[in-house]
């Protein structure tokens, strides 16, 4: 017996809304040789505040046919590191992390007690990523997320973001080098400091460190850029260093307005080879849902957003790399 997303246990193998989860698995594994990138679950998709008692959709994402799991971090003091290890031991699964600063740790915060706060949290990021083995860590960790000024970002609020980051970027190299910070940029509702790809790539050349790079995500870009092409081809593969792939209403991906068709195309243009992820909400969390303005549903659970969703872009995906010429030194026999 096996735990689903309401904690009710069920018999395998599990129907879900017409979908079979092997299906999804089976279509994962079955990545071409064209495509590099790997899909990935965000833990939104089951917990608000991950906990001890959510360890169970490690597996679970396992189990679902993805290839990695995007641990979203609300605390780090507190994060249950060693019984999370524990549990991505017994799967294949490649760890992520991102976390969503607040007002109280804001790096672009007037108060310096603020931004001091601020960099402590990223260092406790830094910390939690190196003992999960995480070699990404985003999410909006540039900005309080919902500070918004009513103007636009000032020359010291960038100088103040810039050091910040710059401090948490050397603590990284000098701790464990072998992680790489991604700043997503995100929609002018909940932030003023970083909406596109084109200022998000300018904060990382401010910053000026090698271990700085882009998260893009597709909803956020679906308001602020105007294609799916261009920002991937902005920052390029220099710059790009991890993708959450939304649909523009946080409903099932593929069923909206994203072009995931020319999205994934690009990514192949650029030869990204790095994490596809879906991050979005239960629609049973009230608190994540209201901060996230959703107010309808899309489906019944949070699993069975990222199942269909898995299914849909996994097949663009597919489609994609049917259209494209395999890379040059490929050997295929007729």
């Amino acid at each position: 017996m096996e735990k689903t997303s309401n904690g009710t246990s069920s018999s395998s193998p599990i129907h879900l809304w017409g979908v079979q989860l092997a299906s999804a698995a089976s279509r994962v594994g079955r990545r071409s040789t064209v495509r590099k990138f790997k899909f990935g679950v965000d833990t939104f998709i089951w917990s608000e505040v991950f906990t001890e008692e959510d360890l169970w959709v490690i597996a679970k994402a396992d189990e679902l046919g993805f290839e990695v799991i995007d641990f979203a971090v609300a605390h780090p003091d507190t994060f249950p590191v060693e019984q999370v290890k524990a549990e991505l031991a017994k799967t294949d699964l490649i760890p992520v992390t991102t976390t969503t600063l607040g007002l109280d740790t804001n790096p672009i915060s007037p108060d310096p007690a603020i931004r001091a706060a601020a960099l402590a949290h990223m260092k406790l990021m830094v910390d939690v990523s190196k003992e999960l083995g995480a070699t990404i860590s985003g999410g909006v960790n540039y900005a309080g997320w919902g500070y918004i000024t009513r103007k636009m970002k000032t020359k010291q609020e960038w100088a103040w973001g810039v050091e910040n980051m710059r401090q948490v970027c050397e603590y990284a190299r000098e701790t464990y080098p072998e992680l790489t910070i991604v700043v997503e940029c995100v929609n002018r509702f909940e932030t003023h400091f970083l909406n596109t790809a084109l200022e998000a790539v300018e904060f990382c050349k401010a910053v000026g460190t090698d271990n700085i790079k882009v998260h893009l995500d597709c909803f956020h870009m679906s308001h602020e850029e105007s294609n799916f092409v261009d920002p991937v081809k902005l920052c390029g593969k220099k710059y790009l260093g991890y993708v959450h792939v939304n649909e523009n209403q946080r409903g099932i991906p593929g069923t909206g307005m994203v072009n995931f068709h020319d999205f994934f195309n690009a990514l192949e243009d650029i030869d990204y080879d790095g994490y596809c992820v879906i991050e979005s909400f239960d629609p049973n969390f009230e608190e994540l849902a209201g901060n996230c303005a959703i107010w309808r549903r899309f489906c019944e659970t949070g699993e069975e957003l990222a199942v269909r969703g898995l299914e849909n872009l996994a097949r663009i995906a597919d489609e994609v790399d049917a259209r494209r010429e395999p890379g040059p030194g490929l050997q295929l026999a007729d």
